[in-house]
């Protein structure tokens, strides 16, 4: 799949508005349906919290495929949120954009991919490093 990196402002124009049902899907032994409709669900409503500092970007690659990110998938990006230890951000390393796990070892900062066949990276002074914003969501289609 060819990935593009382009980066989409959200804009809340649009309502979207599809049914959520009440009850929840199990994913293990199938359970008797239920038909009752809870509320109208709107996409823009549940995946962005913050829609002036939400932006949109397409992950390219698997190095967070443990963590739900798969290649082509569409992360839902936060600016206005801090990031935590543990936070999912999308950085910029010497002009270069990657979605990486934050963690601190120490007085050092790192970025972790959610994939054993990547190798973690070491935030140095000498790198140019910027934090774009907390991955809040993804969405991606089987």
């Amino acid at each position: 799949m060819h990935c593009s990196k382009d980066i989409k402002s959200f804009t809340p124009e649009t309502e979207l508005e599809l049914p959520l049902y009440l009850s929840g899907v199990q994913a293990g032994f199938p359970s008797p349906a239920e038909d009752h409709i809870d509320r109208q669900l709107d996409l823009n409503e549940y995946m962005v919290q913050n829609p002036a500092a939400t932006f949109f970007v397409r992950a390219c690659g698997d190095s967070m495929r443990d963590a739900g990110i798969h290649d082509g998938s569409i992360l839902v990006v936060d600016r206005s949120r801090e990031p935590g230890r543990r936070s999912i951000v999308v950085a910029v390393i010497n002009g270069e954009l990657t979605v990486k796990r934050i963690e601190y070892k120490g007085e050092d900062l790192y970025l972790l991919p959610e994939n054993p066949q990547y190798p973690e990276i070491k935030i140095t002074p000498e790198m140019d490093f910027e934090v774009w914003g907390v991955v809040t969501g993804t969405i991606c289609r089987f």
